[in-house]
């Protein structure tokens, strides 16, 4: 059976949709976000925009730019020429959303659609750890339109709106993951689905997670030598391959745990482990606490 392991990831992560706006700006403008950990992404409808996001370099967005960050951070989106000195303003609701920055008359400088959803699943965070810290998409048409409908299905009232706005915020995010995936892309899984060579050895991972892999054996996977697919997937997946592993069996282990249709030893099998004992002692390691008192954990939180 053929394992897609972005749309595995982007399923498991239970995205839902929780803000969605168009923002205009004129003259010169700062906008400051403090980080809040969610997802946020923005298409550049028209003009261009400085941004920066915690301590990174700032680069410039232009008309048909998209960036996803799966984890906000400290925001900076200014204008190009926006003095050092120039206090952050705050956006101003113009209508049903529909918001300005800087002069509240005349043409705007710079449009741009903005969106914030949330991540359902308990294990976001490990989930996110798989992603790039930031994707940035260059004139990808399909991102801005499915950011419009996600805007349109987020301000209507219709039946199953919520599971349409679920569905699309997937494709989104698989869209936009696997189209940032240029040389210069930051580290993630979309770069790494876009090499051929790696990409045999990450469908290999998500088919059978409960192999006995070794990265002699995921080397052969890929058609490469051991040294050359360990520096190389390390660098363009962002991970060492066997910690990309590992993280991917807890994520599948927590998800099993959860549905609490299984016991420990079998739990363990599916994920690689040939005892319940050595699962637990990896699990705990990982995730801080053992798999049975994380079940117990999960079933007094619902």
């Amino acid at each position: 059976m053929s394992i897609d392991p972005l749309a595995e990831i982007v399923t498991l992560l239970q995205p839902t949709a929780r803000l969605s706006k168009l923002v205009e700006c004129t003259g010169d403008w700062r906008i400051e976000r403090a980080a809040t950990g969610e997802p946020f992404y923005c298409a550049i409808l028209e003009g261009h925009c400085r941004v920066r996001f915690g301590g990174q370099q700032p680069f410039t967005l232009q008309a048909g730019d998209f960036v996803l960050v799966p984890a906000m951070r400290d925001l900076v989106n200014e204008s190009i020429d926006a003095p050092v000195d120039l206090q952050a303003t705050v956006p101003t609701q113009m209508g049903d959303g529909r918001f300005r920055v800087g002069h509240p008359e005349g043409p705007a400088d710079l449009r741009m659609r903005i969106g914030h959803c949330t991540f359902g699943s308990p294990d976001a965070d490990l989930l996110v750890s798989l992603l790039p810290d930031v994707v940035i998409v260059h004139n990808e048409p399909r991102l801005s339109m499915l950011m419009q409908l996600v805007g349109e299905e987020t301000h209507r009232q219709m039946p199953a709106r919520e599971l349409v706005l679920e569905r699309l915020l997937e494709v989104l995010l698989i869209e936009a993951l696997r189209s940032g995936t240029d040389t210069t892309a930051a580290p993630g899984l979309g770069r790494g689905l876009a090499d051929e060579r790696l990409a045999a050895a990450l469908h290999a991972i998500h088919a059978r997670p409960a192999h006995p892999w070794t990265v002699a054996d995921l080397a052969t996977e890929a058609a490469l030598s051991r040294s050359a697919f360990f520096a190389r997937f390390s660098r363009i997946v962002g991970l060492p391959p066997m910690e990309y592993l590992l993280a991917w069996r807890i994520a599948l282990a927590k998800q099993m745990l959860r549905g609490r249709k299984m016991g420990l030893d079998e739990v363990a099998e599916r994920v690689g482990y040939g005892s319940a004992s050595t699962f637990s002692v990896a699990f705990a390691r990982h995730v801080g606490v053992p798999p049975a008192r994380y079940a117990r954990s999960s079933l007094n939180s619902e």
